[in-house]
């Protein structure tokens, strides 16, 4: 039969339990305990830890650390991210408006290429770099094989994407807001 100690280091660990071990991962980075390249690898072992036993063997040789130097921590990031959350928000509302065509409209074809329904003047969009199709109850926005890309809201698409009024698109270097028409 085993012990109570043995039973709880086979069990895996929770939630709670492995953000714990990253805060002390990230207290031993930002202290200078570890190196990038150890913080990744520990990090990746907390990740795929199976149980207790190892969750606490990646911990082994660093200080649990104090709980408000935890919290710092967690505030520092919070309020870190936060700010990158509301820079993002600021430029997108200063982003030029891009108006959707009408519903009936078929499709807008975006490119550098003379003739284009959309033409964008700009070295980093492809002659033919994306196309807007009407299908269904709204817009789909296909990428065309561009060189540099098209991109929704931050991602890079491959084939279509559905958009609507308020999302940001790219072609290349060049960034929109979508608007209604």
């Amino acid at each position: 039969m085993m012990s109570r100690e043995n039973r709880t280091q086979v069990v895996r660990p929770s939630e709670a339990e492995r953000e714990q071990a990253l805060d002390v991962l990230r207290e031993g980075a930002g202290n200078g305990r570890l190196s990038h390249d150890t913080f990744l690898g520990r990090l990746d072992l907390v990740l795929r830890a199976s149980s207790r036993a190892e969750l606490k063997s990646v911990m082994a040789d660093l200080p649990a650390g104090n709980p408000i130097g935890r919290f710092l921590l967690r505030a520092v990031g919070r309020v870190s991210a936060f700010g990158v959350r509301l820079g993002g928000a600021w430029r997108a509302e200063r982003l030029p408006g891009l108006s959707l065509p009408q519903a009936g409209g078929g499709q807008l074809t975006i490119g550098r290429i003379p003739g284009s329904g959309l033409r964008l003047n700009d070295a980093s969009v492809s002659r033919h770099h994306a196309e807007l199709r009407h299908e269904g109850d709204g817009w789909v926005l296909y990428d065309l094989g561009s060189t540099n890309g098209t991109h929704v809201n931050g991602y890079r698409i491959l084939g279509g994407v559905r958009v609507r009024p308020g999302d940001q698109v790219r072609f290349g270097n060049l960034e929109f807001r979508l608007a209604t028409g």
